[in-house]
């Protein structure tokens, strides 16, 4: 049986109860949320127990996915794997395999066999590759071809797969009707609607949906329905086919849950701020409260080489305003393949986000962390603040690099230390 048949049936998995230890909450909190598809629970069936479960969702911490993968002109597993390296030590919660040159196949394997975290892929990227390996075009695939990217990536172990669902020949039609600045941004969205339009048929992976929760419910792999229309500029945030997919996204997620079969919402890409609650309250309305992983959202289009900062800025407020789940963006974003650097900043810069919004939300746990850092300042005890800093060697790092002749002090401040100085006050007060 799948997680969401377990929770109905009132049963506690033991992925659940892995799950409620990690964060601190009763077992019982988990398979309600699982039942009501308010939370998923990511672990391929395939994928040996060892591995970590993730849970995404109200009301726990706010996950951090680190999308990493090869391209046609950069393409190295070494590479690859270290990336996972670097995104599992920086804190990412998942990671995403989104290549799309060299040999993918042996890249996603060998992602799935080093990564301690849940993995997640998007397989329209396969059938685009594998139609190539057959010397023909993509808009030459039958059906089925796209589904049995699916069942490759699904039968490898993957987690969580994006499947544009909700891109329809209707959503098509408004957006040609509508106009937008920067049309379809989304890789996975731009290349079913490339299949659409040459063969004038409706999007297989909506058209047979029921195939797809076959294959989901199969290896117990979340959908992550993903937003092939997502705005790629502010000024295309928030239109009629944007809402229009959400919409579709929404009453497929209702068909997945009947079939016991987890699903989350993929959202909007780039998005004013003022916008941002809206969107998220839309989402959580229109699919009945289903977990909502955004990527950024970034709040401007003018800060290429700075995007992890501006996709942080509103992944702080979408996670206020309800989002579960954060894709990050790096500094290489519309830019270049990221580096193993580029990973780095962009988990943490994301991380930095879903702990501002987990403070906004109440998390006690995320409070108490603020709370336990104050204090470790206030006593200038550097060696606490290390290890509670989210980036302990990038602190350490820093001041170690600059210390002062007092070592009590760092160099921003010296012998104006506003701390050290009350802590001399507060001594000779005491009686």
């Amino acid at each position: 049986m799948t997680q969401i048949e377990l929770a109905r049936k009132g049963k506690v998995s033991p992925e659940a109860k892995r799950v409620a230890l990690k964060e601190g909450c009763d077992p019982d909190v988990v398979r309600a949320g699982i039942a009501q598809g308010t939370i998923v629970l990511t672990k391929n069936s395939r994928r040996p127990k060892e591995i970590e479960p993730v849970a995404i969702g109200a009301p726990f911490r706010i996950k951090v996915n680190a999308n990493i993968g090869s391209s046609g002109d950069r393409a190295s597993i070494k590479e690859e794997l270290e990336k996972l390296k670097t995104a599992e030590e920086a804190g990412a919660d998942t990671v995403m395999d989104l290549s799309t040159g060299g040999n993918a196949d042996a890249i996603r394997r060998a992602i799935i066999k080093s990564s301690s975290i849940p993995v997640g892929t998007v397989p329209v990227y396969q059938a685009a590759l594998d139609s190539r390996g057959k010397g023909k075009s993509l808009v030459e695939l039958s059906p089925s071809e796209f589904f049995k990217a699916v069942e490759k990536h699904l039968k490898d172990g993957v987690d969580f797969i994006t499947v544009h669902c909700g891109l329809t020949q209707a959503g098509l039609e408004r957006l040609r009707k509508q106009g937008r600045e920067m049309d379809i941004v989304s890789r996975g969205g731009t290349l079913i609607m490339e299949w659409m339009d040459y063969t004038g048929k409706e999007n297989p992976y909506y058209e047979r949906f029921d195939d797809l929760l076959g294959l989901a419910k199969k290896y117990d792999a979340v959908l992550s329905l993903g937003d092939g229309l997502r705005p790629g500029a502010l000024a295309d945030a928030s239109d009629r086919a944007q809402i229009h997919e959400l919409i579709v996204l929404g009453e497929l997620a209702q068909r997945a849950r009947e079939e016991g079969v987890q699903t989350m919402i993929e959202g909007p890409g780039h998005v004013p701020l003022d916008q941002i609650s809206a969107n998220v309250l839309m989402e959580k309305k229109l699919c009945k409260g289903a977990p909502f992983y955004v990527l950024g959202p970034l709040v401007t289009d003018v800060a290429p080489g700075y995007d992890h900062i501006t996709s942080a800025i509103g992944g702080a407020l979408a996670g206020m305003a309800g989002a579960d789940f954060l894709c990050y963006v790096t500094p290489s974003e519309h830019l270049r393949l990221p580096t193993i650097e580029d990973v780095r900043e962009g988990v943490m810069a994301s991380r930095i986000a879903a702990h501002a919004a987990d403070i906004a939300r109440g998390n006690p746990r995320a409070w108490e962390w603020d709370v336990k850092l104050s204090r470790a300042r206030r006593s200038l005890d550097w060696e606490g603040q290390y290890s509670l800093a989210i980036d302990p060697k990038k602190a350490r790092k820093l001041r170690e690099g600059s210390l002062p002749r007092d070592k009590d002090v760092c160099t921003m401040c010296g012998e104006f230390c506003a701390i050290k100085k009350q802590q001399k006050r507060i001594m000779r007060a005491l009686p």
